[in-house]
């Protein structure tokens, strides 16, 4: 039953109630008709405004229910444009996922994809004169990056090229036969990588005593601690060190401080070097300084003995001056 009956139909059953009260009870003749008209003319002024107050009540209050569902309908738009929004991203990250699957699912495409990721990282932590892309060793052997590290420990190559097929078979193995036979195979696959980068990367007097294996994924790098943790161990002893992007990202911070310290030490060689020879030539200008005194004090007393000459040479000529050369007259000779 709708809310808005209940309170018409209560003054509609008050008025009929009234009205039979009424004609229970009226007086006979024209003034108990008169009276009842009044009495029926009275309860239906009141029976309209109380339909009408009602009326205006129920006007507003669905005027109310109309702004609250507007309001409401808005939030749904609202809700279904964000759901919407989130769909398109989730199928896109759906596609990314499958692109992403398919590259990792590809020799070649991993390798590239491992190759990018390596490339970038390298660029951004290292300076552009501290490694090098596609180094070819002395051997022939091309590595996929060389960083330039000073000896001690010497340049350094890395590998991007990790066989994953092992790896994701044990990932899919429906069962515990299956699981075991990817372990062994994934076991067989990191010794033989790990012998060809050791054997290729790793020469004496040419690089450092130690390669590195550069894994694209943390999930690959942390089931090959947890699951083969002995083959790591072992393959550390071999020089040859599995790296993640995260541990790379900490080793490539520690060889940039490390090639900081070479640059600063090679600064401050040179610095020592320079230092040295403004010292020598402060030496020199000193030198240089003395025999400049003792020259301007030998120039001094040259001048000192040159005016002392000069006087010489002006006190003869005042002499010569007042030398007379004449004989004297007679005159001069009667009063002397």
């Amino acid at each position: 039953m709708p809310e808005w009956i209940l309170p018409v139909l209560v003054p509609v059953a008050a008025a009929l109630a009234g009205m039979l009260v009424v004609l229970a009870f009226r007086p006979r003749g024209n003034d108990g008709v008169a009276l009842l008209a009044d009495r029926m003319d009275a309860l239906s002024q009141r029976l309209d405004g109380a339909v009408a107050a009602q009326n205006e009540r129920l006007a507003r209050s669905l005027a109310e229910s109309a702004d609250r569902t507007q309001d409401s309908a808005r939030r749904i738009h609202e809700r279904l444009a964000v759901i919407d929004a989130a769909r398109a991203n989730i199928e896109a990250l759906g596609t990314q996922v499958t692109t992403l699957s398919g590259i990792l699912g590809n020799k070649q495409s991993r390798g590239a994809f491992g190759e990018v990721q390596l490339r970038d990282m390298l660029a951004d932590r290292l300076p552009a004169d501290g490694w090098a892309w596609q180094y070819t060793l002395a051997s022939g052997v091309r590595c996929d990056a060389l960083i330039r590290l000073p000896f001690p420990p010497g340049p350094i190559a890395i590998d991007s090229k990790f066989p994953l097929e092992a790896w994701q078979a044990l990932r899919a193995a429906p069962d515990d036969a299956a699981r075991a036979l990817a372990q062994r195979r994934l076991a067989t696959d990191i010794r033989r990588h790990v012998d060809d980068v050791a054997t290729k990367y790793i020469r004496p007097g040419e690089t450092a005593e130690g390669a590195l294996i550069f894994l694209p994924s943390e999930a690959l790098h942390a089931d090959l601690h947890a699951v083969h943790g002995g083959l790591v161990q072992e393959a550390a002893r071999r020089g040859v060190y599995l790296v993640s992007p995260g541990t790379l990202w900490a080793v490539l911070g520690a060889m940039r401080a490390l090639m900081r310290d070479v640059r600063l030490r090679a600064e401050a060689q040179h610095l020592r070097l320079e230092v040295s020879r403004l010292a020598e030539e402060t030496g020199r200008l000193d030198r240089r300084v003395a025999n400049l005194k003792r020259h301007f004090a030998e120039m001094q007393q040259d001048v000192q003995q040159i005016e002392i000459t000069a006087q010489k040479i002006t006190a003869a000529g005042a002499r010569i001056e007042a030398v007379e050369m004449d004989p004297p007259s007679p005159m001069k000779a009667a009063a002397q």
